[in-house]
């Protein structure tokens, strides 16, 4: 039987081959109780036998192999399957890159004391991105931010943050399988889940950096799949809505019908 792990913390991987021993190196030397699951996705530049490697210098580094590039959304949930089934107490999702760096991990996993999801934030007083972002990327970051949040209600002020904390039992009551985003709308999805199902997000500020090494995972085709998910999520909220109104005006009716006359 495994030993209950506090925190697992989950690294989706693709070339990250210049980042992921340092980045390892940085998470490991934190004063927390913690385990690290690199999901890799066959990279050609050998980012997999690194994290081998790595594993076997350290028992607290997990790999999950994957045949080819699926996607970051079920690289994720291969993460959380794994991790859950380990014990896993607090689930942390994050780039490999150091766009998230690791000294924001204990105030994200902290989070979890008072509320159910913790984000590290760009957008609440004292967050932001790095200067070395043009203004076109910032502009293109908070208008799918606000696009998110208007049309799905999201409470969140950065909705679109993979720098993520769950408690064990947020990712135990959403059928995973069921998610049908992929890519970066995994993580709007998500929270729209989670949103639904009544569970709180406290936010932290962080700056959100250039990637060190290595090139963006960023397409114009995951923007548009982005685009398109908030939409999908958008018709389902208003059915839900339509619904639930409907439901509404039927319990109304048969309360009416059932209601004794006055004398």
């Amino acid at each position: 039987m495994h030993k209950r792990v506090n925190v697992a913390v989950i690294l989706p991987t693709y070339n990250e081959r210049d980042n992921l021993e340092a980045l390892i190196g940085q998470l490991m030397a934190l004063e927390m109780d913690l385990e690290i699951i690199v999901v890799d996705d066959n990279s050609p530049d050998g980012t997999g036998q690194l994290a081998d490697e790595l594993a076997q210098r350290d028992a607290r580094v997990h790999v999950i192999h994957r045949a080819g590039k699926m996607g970051l959304g079920t690289a994720y949930i291969a993460g959380f399957k794994y991790a859950l089934a380990r014990g896993a107490e607090r689930v942390v999702t994050m780039d490999a890159d150091f766009s998230h760096h690791p000294r924001y991990l204990p105030a994200v996993v902290a989070l979890i004391e008072r509320y159910d999801v913790g984000i590290g934030s760009r957008y609440v007083p004292g967050g932001g991105v790095s200067e070395e972002w043009g203004i076109r990327r910032r502009w293109l970051s908070r208008g799918a931010n606000l696009f998110a949040r208007t049309l799905l209600g999201l409470k969140a002020h950065d909705c679109t943050a993979g720098f993520r904390c769950y408690r064990r039992e947020v990712l135990q009551s959403i059928e995973l399988d069921r998610i049908f985003s992929n890519g970066y709308s995994f993580l709007i999805e998500m929270m729209f889940r989670c949103q639904q199902l009544g569970y709180t997000f406290g936010e932290t500020p962080i700056l959100f950096e250039n990637r060190r090494q290595g090139s963006s995972k960023i397409s114009q085709v995951e923007i548009y799949k982005a685009m398109w998910t908030v939409l999908r999520l958008f018709v389902s909220r208003l059915l839900f809505w339509r619904s639930a109104e409907r439901y509404g005006k039927r319990a109304r009716s048969t309360q009416s019908k059932c209601r004794s006359p006055i004398a």
